[in-house]
């Protein structure tokens, strides 16, 4: 059994997705939905997914959630809300009422999009990130190099909070350097309460001549800081199409695991944190 943790859907025509913008992403300027999906998923050997919210819209995650209960290849939802609303805990309740609303596992915001690397650590995101460990829920980080001692500082505050960080983290895979983004994933794994997902790593590197050989070091390090029993696969799809194929991304991250860890990665790990 396969658990892809890590993938997005949308719809142009119910919202634009405005972070799509300029020819590198033109490709993927256009509707992608389950029915999409599913069918690459399967083929793929992937039995259950997490979606993952895209836009900073409140709409969206109710629409997920419905998405998860008419679809069975979605297991969970990491959707989003505002963290700094004085009343985060109640819209949290609210969500989880909804139809669907016991897929939804965890939250998630755009912090790479955010110009203060300290977001995370505002009194009223802190409050936020509160509500969301007593609600029993999971924080996904999408945030860039430069925000992940906030991460850490944030993950050592709330001990009783999962932190699952999207993507590695985003590591300059494409420029061939490491530094100062391992020594601060590292920093970041040492915190118990700490997960990663192996997903993303195609569009950080070259997406056109990119190779497995590429990715690995980024890969081993994060292997060698989380381990298996705290790392997970993520397709990222359709992001990922800008330089691979659903099933490349996928056999590219077990040509990057070993036979004995890949249980851990690709199920049971998102099976525990998500509590699917």
């Amino acid at each position: 059994m396969t658990v892809d943790a890590h993938h997005h859907v949308w719809d142009l025509s119910v919202r634009d997705q405005d972070w799509i913008t300029g020819d590198e992403l033109r490709p993927i300027r256009r509707n992608f939905g389950v029915a999409d999906l599913e069918p690459e998923a399967r083929a793929a050997g992937v039995d259950r997914t997490v979606l993952v919210q895209t836009v900073t819209v409140p709409d969206e995650t109710p629409e997920f959630l419905a998405l998860a209960a008419a679809h069975d290849l979605i297991a969970a939802v990491v959707g989003w809300t505002d963290l700094t609303r004085p009343d985060v805990a109640d819209e949290l309740a609210r969500l989880r009422e909804l139809p669907g609303g016991d897929h939804l596992k965890g939250i998630r915001h755009q912090v790479q999009g955010e110009p203060d690397p300290e977001w995370l650590l505002r009194p009223d995101v802190r409050r936020g990130l509160a509500a969301v460990a007593d609600a029993g829920l999971v924080y996904d980080l999408v945030v860039l190099p430069h925000q992940l001692p906030a991460c850490a500082k944030a993950a050592a505050d709330h001990p009783d909070l999962t932190f699952v960080l999207d993507h590695l983290g985003k590591p300059p895979i494409a420029s061939g350097r490491q530094e100062p983004w391992a020594s601060a994933v590292r920093t970041l794994a040492a915190l118990p309460n700490t997960v990663c997902k192996l997903s993303g790593m195609v569009t950080e590197a070259d997406p056109r001549s990119w190779t497995v050989d590429d990715l690995r070091p980024y890969a081993d390090t994060v292997l060698d800081a989380f381990g298996p029993d705290r790392l997970m696969f993520g397709s990222d799809w359709p992001v990922c199409t800008l330089a691979a194929t659903y099933g490349e991304v996928l056999s590219s991250a077990r040509e990057l695991t070993d036979p004995s860890d890949r249980s851990r990665i690709f199920e049971t790990t998102a099976t525990r944190v998500y509590d699917l």
